[in-house]
């Protein structure tokens, strides 16, 4: 099965081909980053409109380059959310649209299970049960991954999803966006230990619920990164050490929570997707923390942390191996719970 995939959740412009014999064909990634930049963050009718102009170009190039001919195609993914509306419904427009004309079958992606699955497409792939934690923009949660479709939240964030807190984080010592690589950046020639900003949600265990203190929030370590920089000019060497001492505080909330959720499930893998995943801090200390525990640990590679179509291509064409087919009829969900997703069925 040969199956296009289609993402346009935010302000990337991700398509790629996906054959389930041959692997990944081909993938392509327009990132909008330099027509949001004077914004500070992403402006969705700029987005959108973007999406469209991106999209066709895009999927020409890679079914050139993978020497693939519409009648070659046997399926359709797109991403159906979550996301900005405007931003969904132009894949969601565009994917119908071209498997209605090819006359193949289409199918919808959540796009935190596209994140979730896509350590699938490297060479030495997880295999269920597994602990995943989800970092990104707009999402910062831990869930219990038993197969396909089968997913429970564990915890999530209260507040700032901590790709969040990275952005404005960012914007607060003036170093643009996207805050992620620049917070990363900056913290390079940093202190980490100039600053103790708090860790929130860590100092004890909540004795309430299945899985006790496993939530985030990321709010009052933002707060405290605007007191520090309160009332004294941002010098090179005090906005370093902030970068440094505020990425050094969030990496040590989600490599706590990572342990704490691997104890309690008892799983021996744990697999990190989402845009966060790519910092390079991060991964450092969960390496360090899976071989404390003895379990594996599993990311995706750097260009496939951040949104892409390759991740939409895999899971789409799962669930069209498994049947899945949407509609003529079709639509985007801004919010959707990877709870609600409907399991693949054997």
């Amino acid at each position: 099965m040969r199956v296009l995939g289609l993402e346009t959740s935010c302000d990337d412009t991700g398509v790629a081909l996906f054959d389930s014999g041959q692997g990944l064909l081909a993938h392509r990634l327009f990132s909008q980053t330099e027509l949001h930049l004077d914004y500070g963050g992403v402006v969705p009718e700029l987005a959108s409109r973007d999406h469209i102009r991106k999209a066709l170009p895009l999927i020409r190039a890679i079914m050139q380059e993978a020497n693939t001919h519409p009648e070659q195609i046997d399926g359709i993914a797109y991403t159906a959310g979550p996301g900005l509306a405007g931003a969904l419904l132009v894949g969601a427009a565009l994917g119908r649209s071209l498997a209605f004309a090819w006359n193949v079958p289409c199918v919808g992606v959540h796009h935190m299970e596209g994140h979730l699955l896509s350590p699938m497409l490297e060479p030495d792939p997880p295999a269920f049960p597994f602990t995943a934690l989800l970092v990104s923009g707009g999402h910062t949660l831990l869930a219990d991954v038993q197969a396909l479709g089968h997913y429970t939240i564990l915890g999530e964030s209260v507040d700032d999803a901590v790709g969040e807190a990275f952005d404005k984080t960012a914007k607060l010592l003036g170093l643009g966006y996207p805050g992620g690589p620049a917070i990363a950046q900056a913290a390079l020639g940093g202190d980490p230990k100039r600053f103790q900003f708090p860790r929130p949600k860590t100092g004890r265990l909540k004795t309430q619920g299945a899985h006790p203190g496993l939530d985030f929030s990321f709010s009052g370590l933002k707060t405290a990164v605007v007191t520090a920089v309160q009332n004294q000019p941002l010098t090179p060497r005090l906005v370093a050490d902030i970068a440094a001492s505020f990425e050094e505080a969030a990496v040590d909330v989600l490599a706590i929570k990572c342990e704490w959720a691997l104890e309690q499930t008892g799983a021996k893998q744990l697999v990190v997707a989402g845009g966060v995943s790519a910092n390079r801090k991060l991964r450092e200390r969960l390496t360090l923390l899976s071989e404390k525990l003895g379990v594996r640990v599993f990311f995706p590679r750097p260009e496939f942390s951040t949104d892409n179509g390759a991740m939409i291509a895999y899971a789409g064409y799962l669930r069209l191996a498994a049947g899945q087919r949407e509609p003529l009829a079709f639509g985007a969900r801004a919010r959707w719970r990877i709870e609600e997703i409907g399991a693949i069925k054997n």
